[in-house]
């Protein structure tokens, strides 16, 4: 198959890097004159054949779509906020394919309708994460699933493309009841774990902020607690939690034993730990820390723990 991706980023090119080591063409949507490296060294933590994970090296060969290309697929991985931006790109470039939407949003389905226009389109969620190097390594962690919209929902006419798409690169997929509910909630749960582990009010360090909570039972009962807070908002939107019992069910126990269960598992869990230690991005970290407070205050809801440590964080940035 032939993949595109927008961009060089972190999670859009590890999908490309485990796409062409199965076989595919992949190619990279970049703007005009930007410098690119025509490979990328590559060290993968691959979960997809041992739960531990694998310590993997490897190298990714660039190459470039041109203008007028036809692919089987657009993957668009953009810091949230930025869909329509993407989107203009591929217009502007008159690139064709079924996207995949591999971004959080807080927007209706509506509006991201209305955004992506008359292309064909998927809602997807990554489970990898990673960081680019100033020396232009890659360093990544590939769980072995993805969260997919289901058929119906979907909608497009390469379904069953994208199915082999991703078991040909041993990517399991999960199918929610609804993918954008779905997103909600994980920014939700995300917004309350961030929250926690920046609430002195300083987030210039989300490796370090992930390691110490990571360690400490407490905080993590703390953020159990916060998580519970931040689920009010998408139960405001109208949301069925009882959908997503998977997602949430650990945040139900009582919190102090939360606390203990969820340290033994950062602890014992390299994958799992070492993709919280992995995402530096602070501005898509807050962007969705800002949608999940302003929807809060927006509906007056009382969320006294989330309220008042990013109260702090809001005043130290």
């Amino acid at each position: 198959m032939k993949i595109a991706v927008l961009g060089l980023g972190v999670i859009g090119t590890t999908y490309a890097y485990a796409f062409q080591m199965a076989g595919c063409d992949t190619y990279h949507i970049v703007r005009p004159g930007k410098e690119v490296r025509s490979q990328i060294p590559v060290h993968l933590l691959d979960g997809r054949y041992d739960q531990k994970g694998e310590e993997k090296d490897g190298i990714y060969n660039v190459n470039l779509a041109t203008e007028n290309e036809e692919f089987d697929f657009i993957l668009i991985s953009v810091a949230s906020g930025k869909l329509k931006d993407a989107m203009a790109t591929i217009r502007e470039r008159n690139l064709k394919g079924t996207v995949i939407l591999f971004c959080n949003f807080w927007n209706e389905r509506t509006d991201v309708e209305q955004i992506v226009g008359d292309y064909e389109y998927i809602t997807a969620f990554p489970t990898a994460g990673g960081h680019m190097h100033k020396d232009g390594n890659l360093n990544c962690v590939l769980f072995d699933h993805i969260m997919l919209e289901g058929r119906d929902k979907a909608k497009i006419h390469n379904y069953d493309d994208l199915i082999s798409l991703l078991d040909s690169a041993d990517i399991k997929q999960e199918i929610p009841y609804d993918m954008f509910e779905w997103i909600w909630v994980h920014m939700a749960i995300n917004a309350g774990v961030t929250s926690t582990a920046a609430r002195e009010g300083k987030i210039d360090d989300p490796n370090r902020l992930a390691r110490e909570l990571m360690a400490d039972s407490k905080a993590l009962s703390m953020a159990v607690k916060c998580i519970r807070e931040t689920l009010k908002t998408v139960s405001a939107r109208g949301v069925d939690l009882k959908k997503y019992n998977n997602e949430i069910m650990p945040y139900k126990i009582p919190s102090g034993i939360a606390g203990i269960a969820m340290k033994k598992l950062f602890a014992g869990n390299e994958l799992t730990s070492r993709i919280m230690t992995l995402h530096n991005d602070i501005s898509d970290i807050l962007y969705g820390c800002r949608c999940v407070y302003d929807e809060g205050k927006k509906r007056g809801l009382e969320l006294p723990l989330f309220y008042r440590n990013m109260d702090n964080v809001f005043s130290g940035t």
